[in-house]
């Protein structure tokens, strides 16, 4: 209940950002040309192939705008889209339908792109491993990125800085070693979850010897992520293993097949191309139902 309930307020949240952002002090567009009571019917639909997500902020965002927009949701997030297919449908006071158009078509375009992508890292890998997102995304829309990600079957990784412990490189630059920022963090924590991020394998037999629960294996070319992948399961087959560092979908195939868990991808939410949808309106006239 308490997820439901986060979700609706982080999407409300977002949803009302956005609209004072795009309509400001009002449309001096549409108001001067429409009279109160002409109404429009509003048809979204898909011109392309790929996954639905962000109907339900779309809603959202008419429901802000005006109560008496009658708008009705024909698929659900998470459905697969053809071109010509009907996302939703809307009746209402044109002025009212025109300021959400593209606050609306914002986040089901770039939350369906989202999906999309995710949809095909996750087809690829048949079910081997996990794909993961990263926190490369959009100050303050992270909450509905990574929504979208887990809409088409990826996973979260941590949420933000509160909520897992990841060190990095510059944290163990700056520490000295990764020894020393396991250790100071156990002492504040002996039972934490601890993953460490290793670039080479001096570091790697590090994290291992360590006994942390586990590795990203950043930026490594296949040959040494297999390498890696033996060496951390002889040692410890307990640890957990990731995979990160400009993972491409042709990737993926031979990645599955290595015994890792989870592959990393931080272009499923900063670099995911839009999907093209559109919104298409016509008048009903003034007073029509």
């Amino acid at each position: 209940m308490r997820t439901k309930d986060k979700k609706k307020r982080e999407f409300l949240r977002i949803v009302k950002t956005a609209l004072k952002e795009d309509i400001g002090k009002g449309d001096i567009t549409s108001e001067p040309i429409f009279k109160d009571g002409e109404r429009v019917l509003g048809i979204i639909f898909a011109k392309e192939d790929g996954i639905l997500c962000g109907v339900e902020l779309a809603r959202l965002v008419f429901k802000e705008i005006d109560e008496t927009i009658d708008f009705q949701t024909k698929l659900s997030d998470g459905a697969k889209l053809v071109p010509g297919i009907t996302i939703a449908t809307m009746i209402g006071p044109a002025v009212s339908c025109l300021k959400g158009e593209r606050t609306a078509l914002n986040f089901l375009q770039h939350l369906s792109g989202i999906a999309t992508l995710t949809k095909k890292f996750v087809e690829l890998t048949e079910g081997k491993i996990k794909i993961l997102d990263t926190r490369k995304t959009l100050p303050g829309l992270r909450f509905i990125e990574k929504y979208a990600v887990r809409t088409a079957g990826g996973y979260n990784h941590r949420a933000g800085l509160y909520d897992a412990v990841l060190i990095k490189d510059n944290h163990i630059e700056i520490a000295g070693g990764i020894a020393n920022a396991v250790e100071k963090i156990r002492k504040k924590n002996k039972k934490v979850f601890i993953e460490v991020e290793v670039k080479t394998f001096d570091e790697l037999k590090e994290a291992v010897d360590l006994g942390v629960n586990r590795i990203m294996i950043d930026n490594m070319n296949q040959t040494k992520i297999a390498d890696a992948v033996k060496m951390i399961k002889s040692s410890n087959p307990a640890i957990e293993i990731e995979v990160s560092g400009g993972i491409t979908l042709s990737d993926i195939p031979d990645l599955a097949g290595l015994g890792i868990d989870y592959v990393s991808v931080g272009a499923l939410t900063h670099s995911a191309p839009a999907l093209d949808i559109a919104l298409k309106m016509k008048s009903l006239g003034c007073g029509s139902n």
